[in-house]
């Protein structure tokens, strides 16, 4: 298949949109440069409380979530080292918690 073959259908319609007139405005819309200004010197919105709020929770998750990690960072490698005890389907099918059974250490 070669796309540079003058019969090609793709060829052909990249060879028609070349060809095809750009007949769109370039002007801007009426009342476009009013709003613009209007909303240049219109006076600062005010934050709501609620939006005040957020932002101060997402800053105070951020921090607690780094405090966090820092606060553990000792214990974290101990953790990456102790074995992970795996169940099979017999286990599950006795009757017993299957979360007591993955997170207990043989």
């Amino acid at each position: 298949m070669n796309l540079n073959d003058p019969q090609h259908p793709w060829s052909r319609l990249t060879a028609a949109a070349r060809r095809a007139p750009d007949d769109r405005e370039t002007a801007a819309p009426y009342g476009f440069a009013t709003r613009v200004v209007a909303l240049a010197f219109a006076p600062e919105r005010k934050a709501s409380f609620a939006e005040r709020f957020a932002l101060r929770a997402v800053g105070l998750s951020c921090l607690l979530a780094v405090l966090s990690v820092a606060v553990n960072y000792t214990h974290l490698p101990a953790a990456a080292d102790r074995p992970v005890a795996t169940a099979s389907v017999e286990e599950y099918a006795g009757g017993e918690d299957a979360v007591s059974l993955l997170l207990t250490v043989d």
